[in-house]
């Protein structure tokens, strides 16, 4: 059998479609080898819905393609180049520990990229080694698959390998390679390059290129430019609602952390808050709070500026008339980003219909859960299952005349009990990757080799809404700590 054959056996059905844009936004790259690739974790649901053969991929051979030491048929692996305002500062960066080695067109012919993440050096490494550390690679795993189940938009993990080599960080470390799957990595940091580095026909090519791909709807529309700006605006404002309502903080919010296509992309600091405290920052680097759960919508916005900004060549001849074009749509973010929020948040509390008191009788709610340090999540699952008794608010005046105010609200629509308490179990998840439970699993994995612990807490998030007796034991708080809890961004 011919090496080709071999590998086409897996499913590969690869384009390159990225890789026809002009050179400036990539650099062809040969694959870095690695010394002992091992398989530690395999999607083998998204590898079917990819349409690859799982039990060709989880051999000698497909580990290789993972691990980066054979390319399939059809891959021309190429790192991406991009810019970013990373905490509010403008740099130049790129793929520095990553390679896309291609699009895979699912049997329902849709686009995909796969890259391998950790991959090794790129000519965007600016000095660092392009690999990654096993503990990271599993952290974004489980993140990206739990937020998945939890429906939101993100992209996805097909497989972790080990590479049978350590990387120096502050101590050694196993290294690790992450297969990740995404609508696409372009990035608002994609046009900033673009913008900054290109000429005004490589931004209009980019711009085809992003309509082409993810807004197929608008590309032939009159002012198609400034469609896509409103279509990403519409996906952001719905995505950074979905972060919120589940307690997300994504930690590192830079211009290059936004996709193009409203997934959530770059699970570095990322974790979930526990007690509600809309100044929740866990990421050690974000000293300033920067990237706090309470302001995560506003950098959203600025980020979406950014975006704009980079658009204005082709909004219009006229720089002020295209200026103006810009600010209007920015300007509607604050107010798509409420209105999904309230529309989740009304859904959480299984209200139907709208009233103009809604927003003040959610605000009252969430001030009482920051005053007493409530937990987020088990706030909501205490008001599904109308057990106020397992947490802290119950039996205070304030949650006493808040409750009476909530079952009035509900008894002035004309749905039933049960249909509110059927919309609460949907909106209100039982489990979340709960820091405590993610570290547990890391350092089973990571210390002793044992990936069991990760195994059964993928399994228990794989369907968060279904509050079985399984999950309860993982809706349980962490022990109090005198040491707060920071996540690392693990580069």
């Amino acid at each position: 059998m011919s090496n080709g054959e071999e590998i086409t056996k897996t499913g590969w059905n690869l384009d390159n479609s990225y890789a026809r844009l002009p050179e400036l936004f990539f650099k062809s790259l040969t694959p870095n080898l690695v010394h002992a690739p091992r398989l530690v974790i395999f999607n083998s649901q998204l590898a079917t819905s990819l349409g690859l053969n799982a039990q060709e991929l989880i051999s000698d051979d497909g580990i290789a393609i993972l691990a980066g030491n054979r390319t399939p048929e059809g891959s021309l692996p190429l790192a991406q180049a991009y810019a970013g305002h990373q905490f509010g500062n403008f740099t130049m960066l790129g793929d520095g520990r990553a390679m896309l080695f291609g699009e895979q067109i699912t049997p329902h012919d849709e686009r995909v990229d796969i890259q391998l993440k950790g991959s090794g050096r790129t000519p965007y490494s600016r000095g660092g080694d392009g690999r990654a550390g096993l503990g990271p690679m599993l952290r974004e795993y489980i993140i990206s698959e739990a937020m998945h189940a939890l429906g939101i938009p993100t992209t996805r993990s097909l497989a972790v390998v080990t590479t049978g080599e350590a990387i120096k960080r502050e101590t050694e470390l196993p290294g690790a390679i992450m297969t990740r799957v995404a609508d696409s990595h372009l990035r608002v940091g994609t046009f900033e390059y673009a913008a900054n580095w290109g000429t005004k026909a490589d931004l209009r090519l980019l711009a085809d290129y992003a309509l082409q791909r993810h807004f197929p709807e608008i590309d032939n529309v009159p002012d198609r430019y400034l469609s896509l700006l409103q279509e990403v605006i519409k996906r952001q404002a719905k995505l950074i609602a979905q972060w919120q309502l589940v307690g997300f903080i994504h930690g590192v919010m830079n211009t290059d952390n936004m996709t193009i296509s409203g997934e959530t992309i770059d699970y570095g600091p990322c974790a979930f808050m526990d007690i509600y405290d809309p100044k929740t920052v866990f990421s050690s680097i974000d000293v300033q709070g920067r990237y706090s759960y309470g302001n995560q919508p506003g950098i959203a916005g600025w980020n979406l500026a950014r975006f704009a900004e980079t658009l204005l060549p082709l909004l219009h001849e006229n720089k002020e008339q295209a200026l103006e074009l810009a600010q209007n749509a920015i300007s509607e973010f604050p107010d798509l980003y409420r209105s999904k929020w309230l529309e989740g948040m009304r859904a959480k509390l299984g209200l139907f219909n709208e009233e103009t008191e809604d927003a003040s009788l959610i605000d009252d709610l969430l001030q009482m859960m920051q005053t007493y340090r409530a937990d987020y999540t088990n706030t909501f699952l205490a008001l599904t299952f109308d057990t106020p008794e397992d947490f802290v608010l119950f039996g205070t005046p304030e949650f006493v005349q808040w409750h009476e105010l909530w079952q009035a609200r509900l008894g002035r629509q004309n749905e039933s009990k049960d249909s509110s308490l059927q919309m609460m179990r949907n909106s209100n998840p039982a489990v979340i990757p709960r820091n405590h439970r993610v570290e547990a699993a890391l350092e089973a994995a990571v210390n002793q080799g044992d990936y069991r612990v990760v195994e059964q807490l993928l399994h228990v998030l794989s369907n968060p809404y279904a509050h079985s007796p399984e999950q309860a034991d993982y809706t349980k708080l962490p022990a109090k700590s005198t040491q707060p809890y920071q996540t690392f961004c693990g580069t």
